[in-house]
């Protein structure tokens, strides 16, 4: 697993320079809006929203005694709620909507690397690249949520919180890595064949996640390069691991 990790990370090395290469900027203009914007929307009602749900979750607490710490904790809570849920809206929102942007570039990305494109691919349109990155990002987002619940509840137990927000941190990476290595294995793999490829090689998604998830917290410049790096950094793994079981190439 770790070893995955580590070469989904490592597999950000050149990023730039295939995309520069391949003259790729010009397809990323459309997916950097849609990340811009989403990011704005989302974090803004997040920021708006935080102190009133710790006011929400503070008013079951209907003794007197220790109301001050509640609410106080209720206010922390409701933050990092906030937080939380706000960067699993944005990623799948952005990475479903970006997805018959960013399917051209993998292919591309693809030929350069086998240096002609797999005679076995599947041929799909915008919508259906769109449908498929919708689907995708919808199955992902509820198996997220469901998992994310449960932990930040457990979070609040003392000692416990750092490693359920390490967890949470590498359940988000891993979503994140998933999308991104989506947008190669759509041409290969039908619905349920790529859920089952991205958990043969979980620890390839959990790295390339984390980047991304890093990338989110660099303001503005982080937002803009997040698609374009983690994206290129996907296709060329994945196109690797494909290789490597002889699906392609």
């Amino acid at each position: 697993m770790i070893k995955n990790i580590l070469s989904g990370i490592k597999a950000y090395s050149g990023t730039l320079k295939i995309i520069s290469q391949l003259g790729l900027w010009k397809y990323f203009w459309v997916p950097i809006f849609i990340s811009l914007a989403t990011a704005i929307l989302i974090f803004s009602s997040a920021y708006a929203l935080s102190n009133d749900i710790g006011g929400f979750l503070s008013q079951w607490w209907v003794w007197d005694w220790g109301k001050h710490t509640v609410s106080g904790i209720s206010s922390v809570f409701g933050g990092i709620l906030i937080i939380v849920l706000g960067f699993i809206l944005y990623k799948h929102i952005v990475l479903a909507l970006s997805a018959p942007f960013m399917s051209p570039v993998s292919e591309k990305i693809e030929a350069h690397l086998l240096g002609n494109l797999a005679q076995n691919h599947r041929d799909t349109n915008f919508m259906e690249q769109l449908w498929r990155g919708i689907r995708i990002n919808l199955r992902n987002l509820s198996m997220e949520i469901l998992l994310t619940i449960p932990i930040l509840l457990i979070g609040l137990i003392p000692v416990i919180g750092l490693a359920s927000t390490i967890l949470l941190f590498l359940i988000q990476a891993y979503y994140a890595g998933f999308g991104n290595m989506d947008y190669t294995l759509e041409r290969h793999f039908k619905y349920s064949e790529s859920i089952n490829f991205v958990s043969r090689y979980k620890g390839v998604a959990i790295g390339n996640g984390i980047v991304f998830m890093l990338f989110l917290f660099i303001p503005v410049i982080g937002v803009i390069l997040v698609l374009p790096l983690s994206v290129t950094a996907a296709t060329v793994k994945t196109v690797e691991l494909l290789k490597l079981e002889r699906e392609i190439g």
